[in-house]
């Protein structure tokens, strides 16, 4: 490990970065430095710009990859070396802002049946009942089901915070009958023993691929991902009446201004509103004058 990159995870670590995101960006610090062939701490604000141009032009990265490697190189330049650069010096793409697809009730209950076996049918169940990250179910352990209280505890979730979501009796059926088929020692859903150690928890791409073939089963058209689930599960908590303060705390948001996206997604709230042209004295359309047709050529 090189003196740079020490001092970078020093950084991040003393921070309390995810570890998932330590990774990505000791990865994208070794990207900036390997495109000029030159140590990280002798490039600049020009050599930052180019980086970016590569980014999009060359390798056609989506906006948000594209914002992560640049957070990244600002960590490494503001935090490790402690350079007094500018916000313009680290130009951050726009992207569109796009509305998550939400899955009906009924489309879930397609996914959740077309699973494809009952670790799957598990996995699919417990994100959608408790709208946790799939980095977060991956790291459940068996402890943290709380039968008792009807609680399960998502411990140090995105943030480092912990947090409680409420446990569905029906969600607590499917977990008994798992366990006593896969009968799991410590994580809730455990990885395949290898170079990452003996006892480890799922990897998050395999909860993707749990989802996609799903839903591919299912005949689903729509987009599906594992945090698809997540937008549902909160989606149909606010049709139903629960408060978004109530969603933020069961998600997790730190600000409730990320909650409230869902009240753009909600078909109740949506046609509760009460459309401007309805209370309009017009007239019938049938009423109205047709101009008068040209005859056909």
């Amino acid at each position: 490990m090189t003196q740079l990159r020490k001092m970078m995870l020093d950084e991040l670590q003393r921070r309390n970065y995810a570890q998932s995101t330590v990774e990505a960006y000791i990865t994208a610090l070794r990207e900036f430095a390997a495109y000029f062939k030159r140590p990280p701490d002798q490039l600049g604000p020009e050599h930052i710009r180019q980086f970016q141009l590569y980014l999009i032009r060359d390798r056609k990265l989506a906006t948000n990859t594209v914002k992560q490697r640049m957070a990244a190189v600002q960590f490494f330049f503001a935090r490790t070396l402690k350079r007094p650069y500018l916000r313009e010096d680290f130009p951050y793409p726009k992207g569109p802002r796009r509305l998550p697809v939400i899955l009906s009730q009924e489309e879930v209950t397609r996914l959740i049946d077309a699973a494809s076996n009952l670790t799957h049918r598990a996995i699919l169940m417990t994100l959608y009942s408790t709208g946790i990250r799939r980095s977060e179910l991956v790291h459940l352990k068996i402890g943290d089901i709380d039968s008792k209280r009807m609680l399960i505890h998502v411990l140090q979730g995105k943030g480092s915070k912990d947090r409680d979501v409420p446990l569905s009796p029906k969600l607590l059926e499917t977990l008994r009958e798992y366990w006593r088929w896969a009968k799991p020692t410590n994580y809730l859903f455990p990885g395949q023993p290898g170079k990452r150690g003996t006892d480890v928890p799922l990897t998050t791409k395999a909860v993707w691929h749990a989802c996609h073939g799903a839903a591919q089963r299912a005949g689903i058209q729509k987009k599906i991902s594992p945090h698809g689930l997540r937008h549902a599960y909160a989606t149909h908590l606010l049709e139903s009446g629960t408060d978004l303060r109530t969603i933020q705390l069961l998600l997790g948001h730190s600000d409730i201004k990320h909650t409230t996206v869902y009240l753009h997604l909600s078909q109740r709230h949506l046609h509760a509103v009460a459309n401007p042209l309805d209370s309009l004295p017009v007239s019938e359309a049938a009423e109205a004058k047709r101009p008068r047709r040209k005859p056909a050529k």
